[in-house]
């Protein structure tokens, strides 16, 4: 089974779009450093300024890397100001479908 990432973002008001883009350099940052990891970023229709990314990855160990990674610490770095709250999470698949 596979391992997930999960953030749930809470953006200044009227920052929106300014952290989607900085959302969109750290996923192409992490494309280039884990060039098989996937990721998707969500916005929340009934909270305007939440946004929910995840993403598989091959291991805990690969996650691991990434958020050591200069990349990853400096793109994270670039989008807290940006925020009100961030939580990061490390999930474990406990089923599925399809």
């Amino acid at each position: 089974m596979s391992v997930y990432t999960l953030g749930i973002w809470l953006v200044h008001p009227g920052r929106e779009n300014d952290f989607v883009q900085a959302w969109r350099d750290l996923a192409r940052k992490t494309k280039e450093d884990f060039p098989n990891a996937h990721g998707v970023l969500m916005h929340d229709r009934d909270v305007p300024n939440r946004f929910i990314s995840t993403g598989p990855w091959e291991s805990l160990e690969q996650i691991e890397q990434w958020r050591a990674s200069a990349g990853y610490q400096q793109g994270v770095q670039d989008i807290r100001e940006m925020l009100e709250h961030f939580e990061p999470h490390t999930l474990d698949e406990a089923a599925s479908i399809g």
